[in-house]
C-alpha cells in the first residue's frame, strides 16, 4: 500500500478492520472532505448531510471563520496547562456568560465530561448527606460511568454494573413522579430540556417550570443538559430561553466549537465556588485552539443572523413533514424544536436510513423507529427542500407507505 496515495473506501475499511477497535457500527464509506452541508467520500460521491457530526457541525462542515481562527491560533500557541491564564479562554467564558444566565464556566472536551463536572458540583454544593440525582427515562448524558449511570436507558447499562449509586429515574414529563422521588438525600435534578437521543421529545407545558419549583422548594440544583439542544440549535442561544426557565447549572458540548472538540459547564458565581481547586480538572479543557474556535463560532452565528435562519428553517421542516404525515400511514408523530427534528415511524427506521444513504442523503435513526435530523443552521432552503423530497420518497416507498386516495 502506497502511504502517500489517497486511499479508497475499501482500503480504509480494511485498515480499520486490522487496527481500530470495532466499537462503532459504521457505514461502508470513507469521508474525506466537507463543506457546509455537503460531504464527499473517497470515490468523489457527494452527500447532503442533515445529521452533520451527530449535531457537532451546527455551522456545517469546515465553517470558514472557525477554520481561519484555528489556523491562526495553531501557529501561536497550541496548548498550555490551566495553571496559566489564557486570554482566549477568558473571552470565551465571557461570551458564553453574556449570552446565557451569567456566571462562570468550567471547560472540558465533551458532553459526558461536562455532565461529570455537574454531577460532582451537585454533590459538593449541597449538604453532606445529599448525593442523589433524579434523571429521566429516555434521557442520555454520556458514556463515562457516572454519566452512564445518569442515563435512564437500560441498554446502555448492560455488562457495566454495578453502576455508580445515587441516580433515580422518573418518566419524562411526570412532575408527580419526580416529587415522590425527592427526599432528604436528593441533591439535584438533571434533565435535557429537549431529549435528543431519546427521540426529540419535547417537554409538556409547565414541566420544566415545575422542576424549577421543586428544586427551589427542596434546596436542589436544577441542571439542564444542553449538550445537544444548546448553542442555537433550537433557535435561541439555549433551549431554556425558549421555555423561560433558568437552570442553576447548564452543560454544553457538541456544537460550541464549530466542529472541534469542546465542552463546558456553566453555573452561577455563588455555586461555582463549591468546585474548589483540586476537586476537578480537564487537561485539554478550554485550550487556546478550542477557545478561539468557540469565539469564532459565536461571531459567525451573530454576523450571519443564524439564530433567525434556524427559526425560519424550523418552520420549513415543520410544514414539509406535517404535510408528509398527512400523506402516509408510516408516520406516527413529527416532533420539532428549532433544528431538532424527530420523525417517529410506525416501522423500524434502519431501512429508511440505509435507503437515504443510497440516495446520498445522511440522516440518523434513534430509538429504533425515530428518524432524527440535526441540520446545520446555515443550510439553504434549496438543500432543505431537496432533503425533504428524498426523505419523503424513501418513507413513502416503504411497504404500505402512501395513504390511498379517494
Amino acid at each position: 500500500m502506497n502511504r502517500n496515495a489517497p486511499m479508497s473506501s475499501e482500503e480504509t475499511i480494511e485498515l480499520f478492520e486490522r487496527y481500530v477497535i470495532p466499537n462503532y457500527g459504521r457505514f461502508p464509506v470513507s469521508l474525506v472532505r466537507g463543506e457546509r452541508s455537503y460531504v464527499w467520500d473517497s470515490e468523489g460521491n457527494r452527500y447532503l448531510d442533515l445529521f452533520p457530526g451527530w449535531g457537532c457541525n451546527l455551522l456545517g462542515h469546515c465553517p470558514p471563520p472557525v477554520v481561519e481562527a484555528v489556523r491562526d491560533q495553531v501557529g501561536r500557541l497550541i496548548h498550555v496547562p490551566n495553571t496559566w491564564y489564557m486570554e482566549a479562554q477568558g473571552r470565551w467564558a465571557e461570551a458564553l456568560s453574556e449570552r446565557s444566565f451569567g456566571g462562570q464556566a468550567f471547560f472540558c472536551n465533551s458532553g459526558t465530561e461536562a455532565n461529570e463536572a455537574a454531577i460532582k458540583l451537585a454533590r459538593l454544593h449541597t449538604a453532606k448527606q445529599k448525593y442523589k440525582i433524579i434523571t429521566f427515562e429516555g434521557g442520555f448524558h454520556g458514556r463515562t460511568l457516572g454519566s452512564t449511570a445518569a442515563t435512564a436507558q437500560p441498554k446502555y447499562h448492560e455488562g457495566l454494573g454495578p453502576l455508580m449509586a445515587g441516580f433515580l429515574y422518573a418518566p419524562f414529563g411526570d412532575l408527580e413522579a419526580v416529587s415522590e422521588l425527592v427526599d432528604d438525600e436528593t441533591a439535584a435534578i438533571l434533565v435535557e430540556p429537549v431529549q435528543g437521543e431519546g427521540g426529540i421529545r419535547i417537554p409538556p407545558e409547565g414541566f420544566l417550570a415545575g422542576l424549577r419549583k421543586l428544586a427551589d422548594e427542596n434546596a436542589l440544583l436544577l441542571i439542564f443538559d444542553e449538550v445537544q439542544s444548546g448553542f442555537g440549535r433550537t433557535g435561541d442561544w439555549f433551549a431554556y430561553q425558549g421555555f423561560d426557565v433558568v437552570p442553576d447549572v447548564m452543560t454544553l458540548a457538541k456544537a460550541i466549537c464549530g466542529g472541534l472538540a469542546g465542552g463546558a459547564m456553566l453555573t452561577t458565581a455563588e455555586i461555582a465556588r463549591s468546585l474548589r481547586p483540586g476537586m476537578h480538572a480537564a487537561t485539554f479543557g478550554g485550550n487556546p485552539i478550542a477557545a478561539r474556535a468557540g469565539l469564532a463560532a459565536i461571531e459567525m452565528i451573530e454576523n450571519e443572523n443564524l439564530l433567525d435562519n434556524a427559526r425560519r428553517l424550523s418552520d420549513l421542516f415543520r410544514e414539509r413533514f406535517g404535510q408528509l404525515k398527512q400523506e402516509t400511514d408510516l408516520i406516527r408523530e413529527v416532533r420539532i424544536c428549532g433544528l431538532m427534528i424527530g420523525i417517529e415511524l410506525t416501522i423500524e427506521a434502519a431501512a429508511v436510513v440505509k435507503a437515504c444513504t443510497d440516495r446520498k442523503l445522511l440522516v440518523n435513526c434513534t430509538h429504533g423507529t425515530v428518524i432524527r435530523l440535526l441540520p446545520a443552521m446555515n443550510l439553504t432552503d434549496e438543500q432543505a427542500q431537496q432533503g425533504c423530497d428524498i426523505l419523503a420518497e424513501v418513507i413513502k416507498g416503504q411497504s404500505g407507505g402512501s395513504r390511498p386516495t379517494v
